[in-house]
Order: structure tokens, then C-alpha cells, then sequence
């Protein structure tokens, strides 16, 4: 019996991923639960298991005394003597308890003590697997809908996936596979509650990070994401290798890498930009697809103001607004954007000379007349310069 023991000890730790000195333990309780149920009590039983062999004893610890009060807990000096004659008052002798001697009922509730032990420690390995995959991207099988909710078997558990977690449009169809991102995993009597998401912007991040190299090997950073499920993502991303574009890396080669991320978000677009300390280029860049004339960032009031040409208002706008959207999302600023005819128009745009732009500071510096410097004029200052002074000596010799 205590090879069968061991052989099913091991097994359940093999396969259930349960310790078997977890098992054991389970099982000393047991003992002790049916010594309390058989005796009434169990606080002098003792129960010794090796680990090794699974042999097993259960002990009752009985006082030696000359007149038994309590039988569970003493036992006479002539009867102490009859197992041992060394036997004295006091002494503390140990008495072997034969478990067949259990009643049904006793036997019963130790079979339910190992039992229950066994479903909570499943379902506690249960849950520390899946709450290690808590902020990840996992694939799970689409099992069927639960009104608007949709049941999504992960392997050995089921998740749910709400409502307001899903994006609009898509359809699922029972043993679909899909990938989803753990939002978060609860421990309940019935094992982990999953709750995860097709919509949140971390997904697209973890997905990048599976399929591009330099994500995962930190060497290319996303150091901000704005998303719309469904429709657009737009990622700002840096690179911390000169030799390695950033932007390159995540769109791959003819843009194979990004197309499978496309793909696994059924059709979503994605938009790549090079993030810059500067908060003026890194607006510009996240109006893209737009041209910018120029930008102008307040880092304390966190509003910048951008200039494009009056055939790229409606496309740095965007449908319903969603690029400019999605751009203050990506920067954190509050942008307002204007074509070149309003800021002429409102004197927010004119041309200045190299002075009027503070190289110290994060973004566009104002001149006395809060009128601001050109994306264009910053690059370009020194050819500007030289281009005026050619073109006033030619006037002047003609």
C-alpha cells in the first residue's frame, strides 16, 4: 500500500504540479482529522510520514498515572507496564493507533480532508500560472458567447472577455483562435477569474515585442502609444543603437513585421514615428502623415501650436479628428492646429531671425510680439541667411 501511495503521490505531482510534501501534509491532516472524529479529540495524536517510503504511524500520546481520569489522554501504570515495564508515573507512553480501527464516518472525512487539500492547491498552482501572464498577450480559443461576453478557453482555464473589451465590428466564431491581453487575474472558490482585453494599447506594445527582435532585446524602446481600437495606433518609438532605425526595425522588411501585427488586429492601421526629446519634432512627427510648417511647444502648459499648409489642414486633422487626436494622446500636449492662411491671417505665423529661437529651451521660443519661428527656419537658418544677403546684392547691382 505505501508503494501504491508513493506511485500516486508522484504522479499527482507530476501532473497536477502539487509538491508532494504538500500531499503529504494533506494526508497528516487527514490522520488527525479522523483520530478527533474516532477519539473525540486529537490534540495528543502524533503522525509520522517518511517522505521516502510513504510508511506512515499514528501515535496517541497517553500519560502514566495510577487512576485514569480521561481515557483518551491517560492510561494506568499496571497497563503502561504491560506494553513496557520500565513504565513509571509521569512518564509519557506512546500508543500505536491502527487506522482500520476508523469508523466509516472517520474514514470518510479524512478521504474529504485530502481531497478539498488537493482542489485548493490545484487551483492555487492554477491561478500563479496564469497571474505570472497578467499584462501579456496570450492565445486563447474562442468557446462561445455568453450574451455580448465571449468565453475564451486559455489552455487550463477559461477567461472572459466583455463587452467594453471588445472591439467594434469584430465577430468570433466558436474555436477561432485569437490572442488577447491578460487585463487581470482574480483567485475565487472556483478557480482564477480572467478578465482580458482586445482593445487596450498595451497589446499592440506586447505584440511588437513578440514579433520584433529589437523590441524585445530593449535595443528599440516604445516610449509612448495612443490607440483606437479598431481603427488606428499610432507608437512613438527610439532607438537606443545609432546603428539600428528604430522605425525600420518595427515596420521590417516591406514592412513584414508590421503587417502581422496588422493582421492579428484585423486590418487596424498603424502608424510608426521616430520619438524626439523635443516636444515640437516629436509633435510634428506625430501628426504624420501631414507636412508641418512649423510648431510651437509650451512644455509647462503642455499646448503647442502648429502651422501646416492650408492642402494638409483636413489630413493633419484627420476623419472626425481622430490623427490630431491621437497625436495630443501620443505627446501628451494639447494641440492646436491651424493652416497657414489662419495663422497669417490671426498673426500667429510670420518670419523671424535666428535670435528669436532659444536653443536652451524645449520647444519655439515667442519674440516680444508672440510670434513664433518656422520647423523650416530652424533647419535651415544659416541657407535663409545667405539666400537674402545673395539676393540683396543682386538687386543692388541691378
Amino acid at each position: 500500500m505505501n508503494t501504491e501511495l508513493l506511485e500516486a503521490l508522484n504522479i499527482l505531482e507530476q501532473e497536477k504540479k502539487i509538491s508532494k510534501d504538500t500531499l503529504l501534509e494533506a494526508i497528516e491532516q487527514s490522520l488527525l482529522q479522523a483520530c478527533k472524529n474516532h477519539f473525540g479529540k486529537a490534540d495528543n495524536v502524533k503522525v509520522n510520514i517518511d517522505p521516502n517510503t510513504c510508511e506512515f504511524g499514528v501515535y496517541v500520546e497517553k500519560k502514566v498515572v495510577e487512576q485514569v481520569e480521561d481515557p483518551v489522554l491517560e492510561i494506568s501504570l499496571a497497563n503502561a507496564r504491560m506494553i513496557d515495564s520500565t513504565y513509571n508515573i509521569d512518564d509519557i507512553v506512546n500508543i500505536k493507533v491502527e487506522s482500520k480501527e476508523f469508523g466509516r464516518i472517520a474514514t470518510q472525512n479524512a478521504k474529504n480532508v485530502i481531497l478539498q487539500k488537493i482542489r485548493e492547491e490545484e487551483r492555487k498552482v492554477l491561478y500563479n500560472e496564469y497571474y505570472q501572464k497578467e499584462r501579456d498577450v496570450i492565445t486563447g480559443i474562442v468557446q462561445r458567447y455568453l450574451g455580448r461576453n465571449i468565453s475564451i478557453n486559455l489552455g487550463k482555464a477559461d477567461a472572459i472577455l466583455n463587452e467594453n473589451e471588445q472591439v467594434k465590428g469584430e465577430v468570433f466564431r466558436p474555436t477561432e483562435r485569437i490572442k488577447v491581453y491578460v487585463l487581470e487575474v482574480k483567485d475565487s472558490p472556483k478557480g482564477p477569474k480572467i478578465l482580458v482585453s482586445r482593445t487596450h494599447p498595451e497589446m499592440v506594445k506586447r505584440l511588437f515585442e513578440s514579433e520584433v527582435t529589437e523590441v524585445k532585446d530593449g535595443i528599440v524602446e516604445i516610449k509612448s502609444i495612443a490607440r483606437e481600437a479598431g481603427s488606428r495606433t499610432k507608437i512613438a518609438v527610439w532607438s537606443n543603437d545609432s546603428d539600428v532605425d528604430a522605425v525600420g526595425a518595427c515596420v521590417g522588411m516591406n514592412g513584414s513585421r508590421v503587417n502581422t501585427i496588422v493582421e492579428e488586429l484585423r486590418g487596424e492601421k498603424i502608424d510608426i514615428i521616430n520619438w524626439d526629446e523635443n516636444p515640437a519634432f516629436l509633435i510634428e512627427n506625430a501628426l504624420s502623415p501631414a507636412k508641418v510648417i512649423s510648431v510651437m511647444a509650451d512644455p509647462d502648459e503642455k499646448t503647442a501650436k502648429v502651422v501646416v499648409p492650408d492642402y494638409q489642414l483636413s489630413l493633419a486633422i484627420g476623419k472626425e479628428g481622430q490623427n490630431a487626436r491621437l497625436a495630443a494622446r501620443l505627446t501628451g500636449y494639447k494641440i492646436d492646429i491651424k493652416s497657414e492662411t489662419q495663422a497669417r491671417a490671426a498673426g500667429d505665423f510670420n518670419y523671424y531671425e535666428e535670435d528669436d529661437y532659444d536653443e536652451e529651451d524645449d520647444g519655439f521660443s515667442e519674440n516680444e510680439d508672440n510670434d513664433m519661428l518656422t520647423v523650416e527656419e530652424i533647419e535651415n537658418i544659416e541657407d535663409l541667411e545667405y539666400e537674402y544677403e545673395e539676393g540683396y546684392e543682386e538687386n543692388t547691382n541691378a
